[in-house]
């Protein structure tokens, strides 16, 4: 997904939902470039001297590079995998490193309910700067928000609003079972599924990962498949598969727009895939947006087999 923000206007009905998003953007800050981005509206600017107040919940999640984030009453090292969590009347300022720069996702909301969450003892504990690592989940939550976002249809500040809420779900149980037991491979299968999730659309080597993170391909397949229900090729089909059928049921956009920007190399075999995994074609899901989900069983099991190869 390419660098985006876009800035909203809740009306009536969102605020009265009691969540609703102002804002949401991701952004790919070069080395050596200026930080923040002076396009941004003069609520959300801020210069490093001067800081900033906002009257908003933000998460900014940053998934490459090293920066600072600093409040008024503490200082914290910013890298890959850190979530900044941002409250309303809260002086702040943050910028990524002029030598590394930063790739950043972020959602602005408001709302009493975001206030009960975020107030709510679960989160008493957290520091504004929280540790979760580079997690599928959480990237592939800001896409989807994100997806709604950039189209805003009818309702799309209520299911916005319901992902924030399970944004922060997600924040609570990684909180929760922070310092369990982690084996080595399960750390780079966690990796692997964050690099499939920030990369759907983009092809991927799998043996060259393996090979960067030190381990023998075969294991990590075998141990990927044990881990996810899939090995790594199929998982990655499957995920460029629910991502089209997000895209076809939540934007406008051709099958042929959607095969292209998934990576496939044509929307034939784009309309093949997603045949074979879902049981119904591109065009169907449209018209019948709740088919049987990944069913037809051997068919489909035969085709994951041809296209996972090493």
């Amino acid at each position: 997904m390419h660098d985006f923000f876009k800035y909203l206007t809740p009306g009536e009905q969102d605020i009265s939902w009691g969540l609703y998003l102002n804002v949401a953007g991701k952004a790919q800050i070069l080395p050596g470039v200026p930080y923040p981005n002076p396009l941004h509206p003069a609520g959300y600017y801020f210069t490093w001297e001067k800081g900033r107040v906002l009257n908003e919940y933000q998460l900014t999640y940053i998934t490459q590079g090293s920066g600072v984030y600093e409040t008024a009453t503490a200082k914290y090292q910013v890298g890959p995998g850190s979530l900044l969590i941002t409250k309303p009347g809260v002086w702040h300022r943050y910028q990524p490193h002029l030598k590394t720069g930063w790739e950043e996702y972020y959602i602005g909301f408001n709302g009493p309910i975001a206030g009960m969450m975020l107030n709510n003892p679960c989160f008493a504990s957290l520091v504004p700067l929280s540790q979760v690592g580079n997690r599928g989940e959480f990237i592939d939550t800001y896409y989807k928000i994100f997806d709604y976002v950039k189209e805003e249809k009818p309702g799309f500040q209520q299911v916005s609003a319901g992902m924030v809420m399970k944004l922060l779900g997600y924040l609570i149980a990684f909180e929760k079972q922070r310092g369990l037991s982690e084996t080595p491979m399960e750390q780079v299968i966690q990796k692997a599924c964050f690099l499939i999730r920030e990369n759907i659309e983009e092809d991927i080597d799998f043996q060259q990962f393996a090979e960067e993170k030190g381990v023998g391909y075969s294991n990590f397949r075998r141990m990927f498949k044990k881990y996810t229900g899939l090995p790594p090729v199929q998982y990655h089909l499957h995920l460029k598969i629910m991502r089209g059928r997000e895209l076809l049921l939540s934007t406008d956009k051709m099958v042929k727009e959607i095969s292209w920007e998934l990576g496939f190399q044509s929307v034939y075999y784009f309309s093949r895939a997603f045949k074979k995994v879902t049981g119904v074609s591109p065009t169907e899901v449209r018209s019948n947006p709740t088919p049987p989900p990944f069913g037809k069983g051997k068919e489909k099991a035969d085709f994951l087999t041809k296209i996972d190869q090493p």
